[in-house]
């Protein structure tokens, strides 16, 4: 359970929270849940995503299920700095994909009282961590790791599997690009690959 507070900011405690998980696990939903909340709290509220995330709207953060909130794309972690200047909640939605200065501008904006509220990727379709959200984790009040289903077995699913050839480390996509899979379907299906590659994953 998260607090609700009033109050000047110097009077506010903040703190970072940070949803993370595979694609299609709900990360963006319970970013916007929370806002939502703090939004019926009267608390001013900012969101805010990287300027190259435009799969659904080149503003407004949207879930896979098409529930979306007002947002301000920037190039920049350090953007938020100026822009969150009055803001008692600032959303960051896409973490994974900021720059490497994102965990000490969180951490900043915590310290000046504001709650900050991530969500991102933990890994990417290497399975291997991805981007400042490991630092961003390790630094959180609160961390909350949500699931999506396997969609070969059906257990809970912890890894973003890429279904086309592409090797590049960014690519933005929905189903026709990855797909959800629990440890032992995702090793399954990256024994081709090597053997295709010649790649070896450790």
């Amino acid at each position: 359970m998260f607090l609700e507070r009033t109050g000047s900011r110097a009077q506010r405690r903040g703190w970072i929270e940070v949803i993370c998980g595979s694609m299609f696990s709900g990360k963006t939903e319970e970013l916007i849940r929370r806002l939502r909340r703090a939004e019926f709290a009267r608390q001013r509220v900012e969101i805010f995503k990287p300027g190259t995330d435009t799969r659904y709207h080149e503003a407004d953060v949207v879930s896979h299920d098409r529930t979306s909130i007002r947002s301000t794309p920037i190039p920049s972690s350090s953007n938020l700095l100026l822009l969150a200047s009055e803001i008692e909640v600032v959303g960051i939605d896409e973490a994974q994909f900021f720059d490497e200065g994102l965990p000490v501008v969180c951490e900043q904006l915590a310290s000046q009282g504001v709650r900050v509220i991530v969500a991102g990727l933990d890994m990417d379709f290497q399975g291997r961590p991805f981007g400042p959200m490991p630092q961003l984790m390790a630094m959180a009040e609160f961390v909350t790791k949500v699931h999506a289903i396997c969609v070969r077995c059906g257990e809970l699913a912890v890894f973003s599997h890429r279904t086309n050839t592409s090797r590049e480390l960014i690519l933005l996509g929905e189903t026709g690009s990855y797909e959800p899979l629990c440890r032992s379907c995702f090793n399954a299906a990256r024994v081709p690959e090597d053997a295709g590659t010649g790649h070896q994953h450790a």
